[in-house]
């Protein structure tokens, strides 16, 4: 049985959380940013920033880019795609081909 090694950090706001890997994300703080409706909260945190940090914030930016290109984002796995095929869908948009 394999035990994770989790650290105990606290963020620049100062909240205090465990955390075996390297990341300097606080789980605390990306809960509290989360939206509340809006494809972007359809998403996992990770799938969600990966998005952000390439600028990619409405609908209408996603349908620029394809699945391919969105699936090379560090951070976006396939798991999110069928939510975004399905948000662009509602509003008439696709992925680029």
């Amino acid at each position: 049985m394999t035990t994770s090694n989790k650290n105990v950090r606290t963020c620049n706001k100062g909240h205090t959380y465990y955390k075996s890997s390297e990341c300097p994300t606080c789980p605390i703080c990306e809960q509290e940013r989360k939206p509340e409706n809006g494809f972007l909260s359809l998403l996992s945190a990770p799938a969600r920033r990966a998005l952000e940090n390439n600028g990619v914030t409405s609908l209408g930016e996603l349908s620029s880019y394809s699945e391919k290109e969105i699936l090379k984002f560090h951070g976006m796995g396939p798991s999110s795609l069928p939510k975004l095929r399905s948000a662009l869908k509602e509003k008439g948009l696709s992925f680029k081909n």
